[in-house]
Formats: structure tokens, C-alpha cells, sequence
């Protein structure tokens, strides 16, 4: 903390919080967007960003999986959840879909902003407009398994990095399309680059999607006041549904899990999930309603009935063959 005399001589604290992410232009773009509110809201705060660099961002050639179980964590967050438990960082703004479905001792998600567009945007073309064969390019499971259950002519060719420089492989590598989630794409103004938003029954999105996840040491009071005042608590409901019936499933962003919540009236919430084999041939998808006030039970609840109807044979092949 330090002191600043305002225009009438007055002494006021100014308090600095450091903000980590990681470095790509969208993770800087969701940290500007997120703080925007908050810096006009608390004029006496500054927040400085930090830029923290994870496994799955020095490494763009091996799989996510593998990438995972080198750093024995998140490719894509355990280097920032280091930095906040050890203090280099008082929060740290996640994209939510890559994080694990468990937080690390002493550190605690908070209820996040408004969230952006869930679905999954196919760029390049749309899917009816895809020739039989079209080469298309995604790196998540997923996305690969739902794309070939709907469309199993196409080949899918394993892209990863950035979002600007996989959109630069539909020239580059001679793909017709490549798949990726919309929020990204209209976090960094690229709406012109979007095809076709796939439909939500088809293409359930990644547990998360569209979602910041706003992680906190749970002993830091104070700024946890602080960032509440940003929470949206419909979006927070959506997302602990999803990711419960995610860790429910001991999936994670490996594992080809779709699923959604959506809020309605009088505090009603509706959980919608799918689980695809990797090859697209086995779907099994269920919808369960309860209120926002039992997020978790609803999601555990929801996972229950999937793996009643076949969605655990489903993961423990895939387990299998990992």
C-alpha cells in the first residue's frame, strides 16, 4: 500500500493488487475486460498485470494430455496457481474451461463476470458447406468426437496454439475449417471470422465455455470483497453445475464432455451434458432440472444418469486407451 495526496491535500491509500494470466493476446484481453469495471468502481486500487507462462504455452507440439502429466497439473494453469499460492500474485483471471474441476489447497474460485457466447463457432465455412472429406482443424477431444458423430466423412487434422494463428491455419495448412470456441473469437473482435455458431444439442460445449474463472487465496479477505462486486451469480450457478457433473465424471479437458446450465425463471436451473466416444459413433446425452441454490447436486445428479445409460464405458475406454 501506499499514500497519495489528492487534489485538496488529502491523504488517500492507494492499494496494488497483481493480476496474473497467461500471455496470449485473449487471456491479456479477458484480464483488460474484466478489470475495466472494477477500476472505475475502485478508483484507489490499481491492478498491474503479470504475465505467467504455462506448460501448454511453451510447448505447442505435444498433446495437452501429455503436456498435463509432464508438469503434473493443468497444461494451461498450474504454472499461475503456483504463482498465487506463493504470493507472486493476489488473483489470477482463467479462461474457466481449462482449469481442473479441484482447486489446490488454499485457493478458492469466485463467482465470475458476465459470460460470453458458449458454443463452439466452426470458421471457414459452415457445416452443411463442408465438401464430404473437408479437412478440418481442432486439437480438442471434444470437439473432434462431436464433429465426427455428426459428420463422420471429414478428417480432422490436431491443431493447437493461439486463437489468430489457428484461424492462419486454414491457409497455411490448406484446411477448410477449423473449430473453435465463439466467446474467444468475439473476446478479440474476430466475429468476422466465425462461419456457423454450432448448435448447442449437437455440439454441447467444454464445462466452462464462455466463462472467466476468477481464482483467490481463500484467506485473502480483502480482495475477495473486492472482486465480488463483479460476480454475475447466474453465470456462477451455471458453471458449478457443469463442472460438477464434470468432476463427477473424472473428466477434464482431455475427455470429450460436453455440457451447459441454463438459468430460468424463479430460480430454476437446467443442466444439459453429452459424453462422445473419440470416434464419434457412441452419444449418450441427458438434461436434468433443480435450482441455482443446489448447483452441485444437480450436476452430480445429472452424471448419475449418464453413467446409468452408458457414459462410464464410454470414459473408461477412453482411460484405457490414454
Amino acid at each position: 500500500m501506499t499514500q497519495k495526496p489528492t487534489a485538496h491535500g488529502e491523504l488517500i491509500t492507494i492499494t496494488t493488487y497483481l493480476v496474473g494470466s497467461r500471455a496470449s493476446n485473449l487471456a491479456k484481453t479477458q484480464v483488460r475486460q474484466y478489470l475495466a469495471p472494477l477500476r472505475e468502481r475502485f478508483p484507489h486500487v490499481t491492478f498491474t498485470h503479470r504475465v505467467i507462462l504455462e506448460g501448454g504455452d511453451k510447448d505447442r507440439k505435444s498433446r495437452t494430455s501429455d503436456v498435463s502429466a509432464v508438469s503434473g497439473g493443468s497444461a494451461f494453469s498450474s504454472e499461475q496457481e503456483a504463482a498465487l499460492s506463493r504470493g507472486d500474485v493476489d488473483v489470477v483471471v482463467h479462461s474457466l474451461k481449462d482449469l481442473p474441476t479441484a482447486n489446490p489447497p488454499g485457493l478458492k474460485l469466485l463467482p465470475p463476470p458476465e459470460r460470453e457466447d458458449v458454443r463452439d463457432a466452426l470458421c471457414g465455412s459452415t457445416l452443411a458447406g463442408l465438401r464430404k472429406g473437408a479437412r478440418v482443424g481442432t486439437g480438442a477431444p471434444r470437439r473432434i468426437a462431436q464433429l465426427l458423430a455428426v459428420r463422420p466423412d471429414l478428417e480432422v487434422v490436431p491443431i493447437r496454439g493461439n486463437v489468430p494463428p489457428r484461424l492462419k491455419k486454414i491457409e497455411t495448412m490448406g484446411l477448410d475449417a477449423v473449430l473453435l470456441a465463439g466467446a474467444g473469437l468475439r473476446r478479440l473482435g474476430l466475429d468476422e471470422a466465425i462461419g456457423e455458431l454450432l448448435p448447442l444439442d449437437l455440439f454441447p460445449p467444454s464445462p466452462g465455455q464462455g466463462a472467466l474463472g476468477i481464482q483467490v487465496r481463500e484467506d485473502d479477505q480483502p480482495i475477495q470483497e473486492i472482486l465480488s462486486t463483479a460476480g454475475d451469480l447466474s453465470v456462477d450457478a451455471q458453471v458449478r453445475a457443469e463442472r460438477a457433473l464434470l468432476a463427477e465424471l473424472h473428466g477434464g479437458c482431455s475427455v470429450p464432455v460436453g455440457a451447459y446450465a441454463e438459468t430460468g425463471p424463479g430460480g430454476s436451473l437446467t443442466l444439459h451434458a453429452q459424453v462422445t466416444s473419440l470416434d464419434g459413433a457412441r452419444r449418450v446425452s441427458g438434461s436434468l432440472s433443480g435450482r441455482t441454490a443446489q448447483p452441485e447436486e444437480l450436476g452430480a445428479a445429472l452424471a448419475g444418469e449418464l453413467i446409468g445409460k452408458g457414459a462410464g464405458t464410454i470414459l473408461a475406454e477412453i482411460r484405457v486407451g490414454a
